[in-house]
């Protein structure tokens, strides 16, 4: 169990968006609904695609983000670092359009993944994941140096 220095577990959010169905959730649930709608959203990380460049890094602040979160309030789980690992580095078509477009935030995105291991945030990762991201890693070290 990881210690949250100053963390409340009982952190609410208020979502007004719509104005006739106010809700109130609490930061872990809301926190999971806006991982699920948007950062691991097929949809947004192909719109992110369109934007090259750029796309690329806000990949790298969402994941900045979470890891922020995480460290601050407790409300990154497991599955979630999995989920990034998966979809950001180790998924071909993402993998491919990083490299290309910003293999600089894909750099970032395993050191922060990996920093969340170290840790104790991404409290049991998979040692094949981190294995394959550390291949990631030392690939685009290779690549980068020769640029």
């Amino acid at each position: 169990m990881r210690a949250l220095t100053g963390a409340d577990p009982k952190a609410y959010v208020g979502d007004s968006t719509s104005p006739d169905a106010v809700r109130t959730r609490t930061l872990a649930e809301e926190t999971a609904r806006v991982f699920r709608a948007r950062v691991v959203n097929p949809r947004w990380i192909g719109a992110m695609q369109r934007h090259g460049y750029k796309g690329a890094f806000e990949l790298a602040a969402t994941v900045d983000y979470l890891f922020g979160f995480d460290a601050t309030a407790g409300v990154v789980h497991d599955w979630m670092y999995e989920k990034l690992a998966q979809e950001y580095v180790l998924d071909e078509d993402t993998q491919a359009f990083m490299r290309k477009s910003n293999p600089w935030a894909l750099r970032g995105i395993v050191e922060r993944l990996s920093e969340a291991a170290d840790r104790g945030l991404w409290e049991e990762p998979d040692p094949d994941v981190i294995a394959a991201m550390q291949q990631v890693y030392l690939e685009l070290e290779g690549d980068l140096e020769d640029r």
